[in-house]
């Protein structure tokens, strides 16, 4: 299909680029980004949990004095909605991630890139602002962890955002009946100095998942390691259980992420935002918290901020507005929910972030 760099009609709401979607990707590629892996229970478990909390208006409040200002481990931004790491974004757009940049540079927003990205790490943090995350997975040898994590800090990004719930992915099955296969032109750029990996043998009995594809997941300590090779903040993705939550405070982690992967991970797994208060409770009120899976809303926004997220990821709705309407798309879909966020802070009476509390929520009546 021909890229749009245009917004169309019909964009009210942040959510519109997820409906206009699918007349700007082919189909295959739509269904890869929108599923996440087996039946996709996962995917709708994250949608559907914002549904079960209602924002409480609230009435008289002055708030003529309210922003949306932030500041995580040293990072001013002017409002609590990043952009999250998503792979492999010239299935959505041909400048792919390099558009997403510059929609942040363009509005101040957070930009967590991506391990899998199509562009290299080095060609994003040029079209980004200083408002920039780099996630990585660690690979199978440390010294490409290792030279990865040197680049970064070389290009200028201000944390890491180590991701360790996506060792082992099964495939959506709207994906395969949909035939989607990875283009060729979609690789991973950061990648291609390494070689990669000999295919692993398996001795008779092995198992294909056991000692296959898990045989170089991380652990405790590679964590560790980690830790000890650079002096940026690190943080962790894909927390969902308190017990881990407390451990990988203890360990020294810069803050968490709360995320299922997107539903891509463990089809079944609760929803981010379900597991969210029981997080917050391990860590304490002090420690950073990002809430990552479902967000289509200002008011997803704000329920997560009320439930104990500090900020919160944007994933597949910056994928929806790019392939829409490429940089200019993904700007004015941060804009939309920026606007979202501020009006649903309005009715709920809350000036500042700090103002956003589970007070400001009631369970929502059953339709």
């Amino acid at each position: 299909m021909t890229p749009s760099n245009r917004i169309p009609a019909g964009v009210w709401n942040a959510i519109d680029y997820e409906r206009l979607a699918p007349q700007h990707m082919e189909v295959g590629r739509h269904a890869y980004v929108a599923g996440g892996c087996g039946w996709d229970r996962t995917v709708a478990a994250n949608r559907t949990a914002f549904d079960r909390w209602a924002v409480l208006p609230r009435l008289l409040r002055d708030l003529r004095e309210g922003h949306t200002r932030l500041t995580l481990t040293g990072l001013d931004l002017p409002h609590p909605l990043l952009l999250a790491p998503v792979a492999h974004q010239r299935l959505a757009h041909p400048d792919a991630e390099l558009a997403t940049a510059r929609a942040a540079q363009a509005t101040g927003s957070g930009l967590v890139a991506s391990t899998l990205s199509s562009c290299t790490l080095e060609a994003i943090a040029a079209a980004s602002g200083p408002a920039r995350w780099f996630q990585l997975y660690l690979q199978p040898e440390r010294a490409h962890s290792l030279d990865l994590l040197r680049r970064a800090e070389a290009a200028g990004y201000r944390a890491i955002v180590l991701t360790l719930d996506a060792s082992i992915q099964l495939a959506s099955r709207s994906a395969l009946q949909a035939g989607f296969t990875m283009p060729n032109d979609c690789v991973a750029a950061n990648l291609a100095p390494y070689p990669p990996m000999p295919a692993t043998a398996l001795a008779d009995g092995e198992s294909r998942i056991f000692q296959g594809a898990m045989r170089h997941a991380p652990l405790w300590d590679d964590l560790q390691w980690l830790l000890a090779q650079t002096r940026l903040s690190v943080w962790v993705k894909g927390v969902l259980h308190p017990e881990d939550a407390r451990r990988l405070q203890a360990a020294g982690c810069a803050g968490l992420i709360v995320s299922n992967h997107g539903g891509r991970s463990l089809d079944g797994a609760p929803a981010s935002l379900d597991m969210l208060p029981a997080i917050r409770a391990a860590v304490g009120q002090g420690y950073p918290l990002l809430l990552d899976g479902g967000i289509r809303s200002g008011a997803d926004a704000f329920k997560a901020l009320a439930l104990g997220a500090n900020a919160v990821l944007v994933g597949r709705l910056q994928v929806w507005a790019l392939a829409v309407a490429g940089a200019l798309g993904v700007a004015h879909m941060l804009q939309l929910l920026t606007e979202e966020l501020h009006a649903t802070m309005a009715q709920a009476g809350c000036a500042r972030l700090s103002d956003i509390t589970p007070d400001c929520l009631t369970p929502a009546t059953p339709c």
